[in-house]
């Protein structure tokens, strides 16, 4: 029979860790990458019985692929610590892979979040399937330093093209609980975003990050319904317009930064 192996990479996590391991209770083999938690995320999950290593942090992307390498079933889930598993899902999982996969190599699951107590069901953030579920040596993740992705492949020595199929039930993701949480991921995210592009030799203005700030936020309230999310969903629809402020502001500053420093090395012509 087929077993599932689930990949989860953490770093102080030990607010979310405990409820994700135990709606995967279900698993074969759960395996937790941490990248140096001082919080007891390692002993957290230590006691609810994950294989648990260490690694130093290397990017999202990296990262998971460290997991990756660690899991041994047929089958691999690959979860972020503030997601979970409803029984509904668990049931659908265990049915692709007890049937090993139904002639599938990989499955896309809906994702339903949870902005500040309040479940988003417009906003661009529903439908938001993503690809978590896959059989182990069909896919890896991408080398992305953010916002990472499964890369499916060709079916090696069969010939065959792989095949993707999604699943119904949806996973619940708890990523935004207050205010403060998103905004520590706005910052931490904008400046990875930034860099990875100015390592790009991408450029941008301020004009630009005015312009995608406004974007954002008409697409979201507007053609992607976040209206009808009501009060919560005018605030996530602003806060999102900020985030995309703020991304290419960073890159702005980069840019300006590395401009400024590279006028004061070069000599001026005698």
């Amino acid at each position: 029979m087929s077993r599932l192996s689930v990949i989860i990479i953490t770093k102080n996590e030990a607010a979310n860790i405990e409820d994700c391991l135990r709606s995967v209770a279900f698993a074969d083999e759960v395996i937790v990458l941490d990248s140096g938690s001082s919080d007891g995320t390692v002993e957290i999950a230590r006691k609810l019985g994950a294989i648990v290593k260490v690694s130093d942090w290397s990017g999202f992307g990296p990262q998971k692929n460290k997991a990756l390498a660690l899991a041994t079933g047929d089958w691999v889930l690959s979860l972020d610590a503030d997601e979970r598993i409803s029984p509904q899902l668990q049931a659908e999982i265990q049915t692709v892979v007890k049937n090993d996969g139904t002639g599938k190599d990989a499955w896309e699951i809906p994702r339903l979040t949870q902005f500040c107590g309040q479940w988003i069901h417009h906003s661009g953030w529903t439908p938001d399937y993503v690809l978590r579920l896959f059989r182990r040596g069909s896919a890896q993740f991408s080398s992305d330093l953010l916002h990472e992705r499964v890369v499916m492949a060709d079916g090696g020595n069969s010939g065959r093209k792989v095949s993707v199929a999604r699943l119904k039930s949806q996973l619940l993701h708890f990523s935004f609980p207050t205010p403060a949480h998103h905004w520590r991921k706005v910052e931490q995210y904008s400046l990875l975003w930034a860099q990875q592009r100015h390592a790009a030799g991408k450029r941008t203005s301020m004009w630009r990050a005015a312009g995608a700030a406004f974007v954002t936020f008409i697409r979201s309230y507007f053609f992607r319904l976040g209206v009808l999310d009501g009060a919560m969903g005018f605030a996530l629809c602003v806060a999102q317009a900020q985030g995309a402020f703020a991304k290419y502001f960073t890159l702005y500053y980069l840019n300006k930064t590395a401009a400024a420093s590279h006028s004061v090395r070069t000599p001026r012509p005698e």
